[in-house]
């Protein structure tokens, strides 16, 4: 089945920044208008090649860098870091972060200036076991390192012939937290993608009961954008070349005029040729 995006994996993993964008502005309005908050369900978001890359490589015995969490709302759950899997798969985790990925989510949804996490802070693949669970929950906003706010989650399900009774389904509830309004079932290339905010309500909340040899298992991604208010805390006053000596200078000086002049000129012809079209 041919991908939504169309990325191309002839040579590493090609995908085009205009395209991209184009792809993501084709369900914008969609994102935007779901409930209970803006969302979207992408089934064969990525080339099926390329998921079952991931599924693939997905590490099967524990490494040192996982975390495990055994509390009442995170039960069964493990949490694998990027850099400490096969090469395929942290490239694939890198094409994610990638600015033409960046356009497609920027397009998607609306929301300009994304930045990915290098870190994968709680980020990365996870994998929970039966009888495991995440309860409903809002995410953290902040990233503490980098100091920027967390904008977007994208899930990628990794799960091929993934049943109805295993239970599992990613459940996006109403701010009152009266009743889920969507539940969706973790199948193989499936893509889930919503905003981050204090009311973005999710989880799968009831234990799985997948058969003992099956786990359900996902790529988790965080977008981030950093805050306007940099622009009050710095002088917005570009690069700050100097002269080392009064040659240097005047040689910059003439240069400056020279590129003035050509600027100038260019937008002499571009008036003209307006002025003749009439």
């Amino acid at each position: 089945m041919t991908s939504l995006l169309p990325i191309h994996l002839e040579n590493g993993i090609f995908l085009d920044p205009k395209s991209a964008k184009k792809v993501g502005e084709k369900y914008c309005s969609q994102y935007l208008l779901n409930n209970p908050f803006p969302h979207i369900v992408l089934d064969h978001l990525l080339p099926d090649a390329l998921t079952n890359d991931l599924l693939v490589n997905f590490p099967e015995q524990p490494l040192r860098k996982d975390k495990i969490f055994d509390g009442y709302y995170e039960f069964n759950k493990r949490q694998i870091s990027p850099y400490f899997c096969k090469s395929r798969a942290t490239e694939i985790f890198m094409f994610f972060n990638s600015a033409p990925f960046l356009q497609f989510l920027e397009g998607l949804t609306g929301i300009e200036g994304l930045i990915s996490d290098p870190y994968f802070e709680g980020a990365g693949y996870h994998e929970i076991t039966r009888g495991g669970k995440l309860g409903v929950h809002a995410d953290f906003r902040i990233h503490k390192k980098l100091h920027l706010a967390r904008r977007l989650n994208l899930l990628v399900y990794l799960n091929k012939d993934w049943q109805n009774e295993y239970g599992g389904k990613l459940e996006l509830w109403k701010t009152d937290m009266s009743e889920p309004v969507h539940k969706v079932l973790p199948l193989f290339n499936r893509c889930v993608v919503f905003n981050t905010d204090a009311n973005s309500f999710h989880g799968h909340p009831d234990a799985l009961t997948c058969p003992p040899e099956r786990t359900r298992r996902s790529v988790a991604l965080y977008y981030y954008t950093a805050s306007k208010h940099v622009y009050e805390e710095l002088p917005d006053k570009g690069t700050d070349f100097r002269a080392r000596n009064e040659k240097e200078e005047q040689e910059a000086s003439v240069a400056k005029n020279k590129t003035f002049l050509k600027r100038l000129k260019r937008l002499t012809r571009k008036i003209t040729s307006n002025k003749t079209d009439f």
